[in-house]
């Protein structure tokens, strides 16, 4: 794997997926291009012949659901405490409460997505909509949509829409376009999939803006608009340049040329159901964050070895001064025809 991937042979018959890979290569050498199906797959397998004992820890986490209630409910009463507040310290608050706890429940919404919070794919996608309720922006359905097609296609050009586009990578080039495209995270990622992937929407979709227009209606009726600006520009900060955000750049931008996904073992992960643990959850998607600090201490010999942080804020700190690193330094790959990519999206994707 390397920057501007590995030419393909010459050859008199070359399959369609070759010419399309070696075309998409040429058009956008800046990134990272790998040849073969995403790491995560094999290397379960692998772990699993290991330690076979890592199949109790799969399944479900039942405290999931009173998490987000409790941080809902805490919301709730931020909102009330709040009122009245000055500008700076509703300001203060705005960034470092709401965006946290917001950005927890984006997380919340990652756990869901897996279907990790409760037994049957309904309640986890209610208890999704629950998480989705304080940020004031439908997320939730959407969201689990394009999520298991970046599990199931990590990389792949067109159906991972978690990979910024060429655009990105041309513009946000330098240390203060960078930092600006760090505040405009959530912009990224909520417009980016619209761009490359669209997807039709779902009865799943409108009922999650359903229930997010009828929260925000309420949260006006009862407190005022304000405190709904301080549910959603939360949602904006903690998503942005904020320290619980740098899990963003952390999971995938290539540091370390030759790897793809890496970990991240500090102290927000207590705020991030675990999320830091990425490469542990690539390998097992069917372990709750709750329990993957458990597949690392098991099979030590997948993990300690390899590139992984112990700080967020560095992580940021780095992607932004680094000339070396740009929304470009990430790794992408060719192993689906376009018709296999059309047919996917014809279908509504991987789920529905």
């Amino acid at each position: 794997m390397g920057k501007g991937g590995c030419a393909v042979a010459k050859q008199d018959m070359v399959s369609v997926l070759e010419k399309e890979r070696e075309e998409k290569v040429q058009n956008q050498p800046k990134f990272y291009w790998a040849h073969d199906e995403e790491p995560h797959r094999r290397r379960k397998q692998e772990i699993l012949n290991e330690h076979p004992s890592l199949k109790k820890y799969m399944g479900i986490d039942t405290s999931t659901k009173f998490k987000v209630a409790f941080w809902v409910a805490f919301q709730l009463l931020s909102l009330h405490v709040l009122q009245g507040a000055p500008w700076y310290t509703w300001l203060f608050c705005c960034y470092t409460l709401s965006g946290s706890i917001n950005h927890m429940m984006t997380l919340a919404m990652h756990e869901l997505s897996h279907n990790l919070g409760a037994k049957g794919v309904t309640p986890n996608r209610f208890l999704a909509i629950l998480a989705n309720l304080p940020m004031g922006i439908p997320a939730a359905a959407s969201f689990k949509r394009y999520h298991m097609e970046h599990h199931k296609f990590q990389g792949e050009d067109v159906v991972d829409v978690d990979i910024p586009t060429e655009w990105e990578g041309w513009f946000f080039h330098s240390t203060p376009r960078k930092v600006l495209w760090c505040l405009l995270q959530p912009v990224f990622y909520s417009l980016r999939p619209l761009a490359i992937n669209p997807k039709e929407p779902t009865r799943w979709e409108f009922i999650n803006i359903a229930c997010i227009i009828a929260f925000d209606l309420s949260i006006v009726y009862v407190w005022g608009v304000r405190e709904l600006l301080y549910l959603v520009i939360g949602t904006l900060f903690g998503m942005g340049l904020h320290p619980v955000a740098g899990h963003f750049i952390a999971e995938h931008y290539v540091m370390h040329e030759g790897q793809e996904t890496f970990s991240y073992y500090g102290p927000l992960n207590w705020l991030t159901f675990n999320v830091g643990y990425h490469n542990e959850h690539h390998d097992f998607a069917n372990i709750s964050g709750k329990n993957l600090p458990d597949v690392r201490r098991i099979a030590p010999e997948y993990y300690d070895a390899i590139p992984h942080y112990h700080s967020w804020i560095k992580v940021i700190y780095d992607y932004i001064v680094d000339d070396g690193i740009s929304p470009y330094s990430r790794t992408k790959r060719v192993t689906m025809e376009t018709k296999e990519i059309d047919a996917l999206r014809a279908r509504g994707g991987l789920v529905k």
